[in-house]
């Protein structure tokens, strides 16, 4: 009987011991965020994290992320791409070796690029929340879409005719002019597409000037620009340069209508510009003043967590991470290859930002809104349909 007692206690211990050396699950769901928190634009990196946060913030206050019958928190790895090709090429891979899920962001194009490239290489699923340069999606080589990079904003195809159509059919543009930083993708794309759009409804762009990243004299490229009688200037640069390049623009004398693109939209370039961009116009992702009644909610949740109306890198982000949950919950497991298709099987998504289609690529068709700068604030004007 002894004997059989201790049988009974050794096959026990082994029980336990075989259990113990099981390996476990993860008890957490590690996503990455790779944003610009310093460098040329900290204001997106600031928006890009606290969208981030806010997402995050409601799925574990509500219990967790229920996938395959268990909830799991989720746990948010933030790492700063300072606004550098090279380190968000290197964050990108720094959360890939720390085991991320899938990467959220970067957001601006020139550094969404890189780290596009990184998240291919190491299959790891990526969504872009602002980045709209095409190169983002695209494999370069193959010039095939890539199989792990998605996104959450229209792309600059769309914008840049869009930008280009109203400057027609809204300002009566008949000599238009365009200022664009040549050594960043986003700007110059977007550039290229309006030069195009303008050109093949027979309008001619009187002057296509360019500058590189930094520059603070625009004068001469604004005289010439002057100089060619244009009646509207376009501006599709950040909303760290646009400021001195409207005042610089004004004291030379230029009278036209000036307007931008979605780079225009963080809050802080009411205050860098002032009443110089009183009643200009630029074309984004959503408009506060025309929100849906899930945009209402994330609005006001966000307010009261900020302090601030969120501005559209905020409302992206927190659309990508919805996206991203609700692809992990159809992908039933922890696992990237099974999230990774479960995004790509997304076809349509109601974000705060509007209704995204995805029809076989990593680019939603979505509408665009163009805004425009009354009494201080962005001020909803149209809607251009896809």
């Amino acid at each position: 009987m002894k004997r059989f007692i201790v049988l009974i206690g050794l096959v026990m211990a082994m029980g336990m011991l075989v259990t113990a050396c099981q390996p476990k699950g993860p008890e957490t769901i590690k996503i990455g965020l790779n944003a610009e928190l310093t460098g040329g634009v900290p204001v997106v990196g600031a928006s890009c994290k606290n969208g981030a946060e806010l997402a995050v913030e409601e799925v574990n206050n509500a219990g967790g992320l229920e996938v395959g019958g268990k909830k799991y928190k989720i746990e948010l790895l933030i790492e700063d791409n300072e606004d550098k090709a090279e380190s968000a090429a290197a964050a990108a891979q720094k959360l890939n070796a720390a085991g991320v899920l899938l990467m959220i962001g970067p957001n601006a194009s020139r550094n969404a690029i890189p780290a596009a490239e990184v998240a291919e290489a190491n299959k790891m699923p990526m969504i872009s929340p602002w980045s709209t340069n095409p190169k983002t999606t695209i494999d370069a080589a193959t010039g095939q879409p890539k199989k792990y990079v998605m996104r959450a904003c229209f792309i600059d195809d769309f914008q840049g005719v869009v930008a280009a159509k109203f400057a027609i059919n809204e300002l009566g543009a008949k000599k238009p002019a365009v200022l664009y930083d040549v050594a960043s993708e986003y700007n110059k794309g977007i550039a290229e597409i309006f030069k195009r759009t303008m050109e093949e409804n027979g309008i001619p762009v009187v002057a296509f000037e360019t500058y590189t990243t930094g520059d603070k004299d625009f004068s001469a490229q604004l005289t010439k620009i002057i100089q060619a009688g244009a009646d509207v200037l376009f501006l599709p640069n950040y909303y760290t340069e646009v400021p001195l390049q409207v005042q610089q623009a004004h004291k030379l004398g230029f009278k036209g209508v000036i307007f931008g693109s979605d780079s225009w939209g963080a809050a802080e370039l009411i205050d860098l510009c002032g009443a110089a961009c009183e009643g200009y116009f630029f074309t984004t992702h959503y408009a506060t003043d025309i929100a849906t009644p899930k945009a209402q909610a994330f609005i006001k949740a966000y307010e009261a967590k900020y302090g601030k109306t969120p501005d559209d890198v905020a409302a992206l982000t927190y659309d990508a991470f919805g996206l991203a949950f609700q692809a992990i919950q159809a992908a039933g497991k922890i696992d990237r290859e099974a999230v990774n298709q479960a995004l790509h099987n997304i076809s349509r998504y109601e974000g705060v930002t509007g209704v995204m289609q995805f029809k076989g690529t990593g680019d939603p068709i979505k509408s665009a809104v163009v805004l425009q700068i009354k009494g201080g604030k962005f001020v909803y004007y149209t809607t251009a349909q896809p």
